[in-house]
């Protein structure tokens, strides 16, 4: 049983973007919306404050800080503290900070390369300008001053509308970084391919292997037989569909005559037989493997019988 990501077309609806790796196969993401990444940006706030109003009492405690000065330091301390946070538990985990975590949601490189410190390091010195430094002069409005106050005002509010026209709801940090935000992908576990091929088999197959027809394969022939047996048939057109109905019929013909098997397979139960063999050499393997007999390949009768020789002419 393995992990795989669901492999699906490109979705039709809005909120998602693919990105093309070197490999060639595109991958689709679901971009993260906007509130989504405003409530894990409320988390990490909460996180950095609450360390820097610890670090304040430790401070007032052994008196290096006098209660004029308090929300100098405070300010300070809180600047101290968020730039490393943000920077260092997105290396850490690979684009998430823990309130990343909490909702699920990741950075990622928007031209399918991998994360870089320097990205992450721009991005997050540029959230800096677009939020907490506006956000510091609006908490400090007075008569007095304004015109800062209504210019801090628009900033803000110019930053935050960005992310909403964005087709990848990238704030300014990120066009400049090259990153975007996206829900995590759900890692979904197949299905025990003997499970199911028990089901669509006859609980009492017309096909009986014994143990000399399945000595001759090994763990990967049984893995490669695995990937043809799951192939998705809806997904083929008529050519491909083809294609894969003449490559069942080499494999049950290579099968047949490789494991010496003598009774006749009709064309229409070639996937009957294959799922039936998958089951038995699956068992016989699993069994083999109880008694530390590890089969890797169909080589392994020869490879088994070199080691044999190898090890008699050290004796001699």
């Amino acid at each position: 049983m393995r992990f795989w990501f669901r492999k699906r077309a490109k979705p039709d609806r809005p909120g998602f973007d693919e990105i093309m790796p070197p490999e060639g196969v595109p991958l689709y993401f679901e971009i993260a919306t906007f509130g989504v990444r405003f409530g894990a940006q409320l988390v990490d706030i909460l996180i950095t404050s609450l360390a820097a109003i610890a670090l304040l009492l430790f401070l007032g405690s052994i008196g290096l800080s006098k209660p004029g000065s308090m929300m100098a330091i405070a300010s300070m301390l809180f600047f101290l503290i968020r730039i490393p946070y943000y920077v260092v538990t997105e290396l850490l985990w690979n684009g998430q900070t823990l309130g990343k975590r909490m909702v699920k949601i990741k950075v990622i490189a928007s031209k399918s390369g991998s994360l870089t410190a320097q990205s992450l390091v721009v991005r997050n010195l540029m959230k800096e300008a677009e939020i907490f430094l506006p956000g510091t002069l609006l908490l400090t409005i007075n008569a007095t001053t304004p015109i800062w106050s209504l210019i801090s005002l628009a900033w803000i509010t110019g930053v935050m509308a960005v992310p909403l026209m964005s087709r990848r709801s990238q704030r300014l940090g990120d066009m400049i970084a090259g990153t975007f935000v996206i829900h995590l992908p759900k890692p979904i576990l197949l299905k025990d391919l003997a499970l199911a091929s028990k089901a669509s088999v006859p609980t009492k197959s017309k096909f009986t292997f014994l143990a000399h027809h399945l000595d001759h394969y090994g763990a990967f022939e049984l893995q490669t037989l695995e990937d043809l047996l799951r192939a998705d048939v809806r997904a083929y057109n008529a050519s491909t569909a083809q294609r894969r109905k003449s490559t069942v019929d080499a494999v049950v013909k290579q099968i047949r005559k490789k494991i010496d098997f003598a009774d006749k397979v009709l064309p229409s139960e070639n996937i009957e037989f294959l799922s039936a063999f998958y089951n038995a050499q699956r068992a016989f393997l699993e069994q083999r493997q109880l008694f530390g007999d590890k089969r890797t390949n169909k080589r392994h009768a020869q490879e088994k019988d070199n080691k044999t020789n190898s090890m008699e002419k050290e004796k001699s």
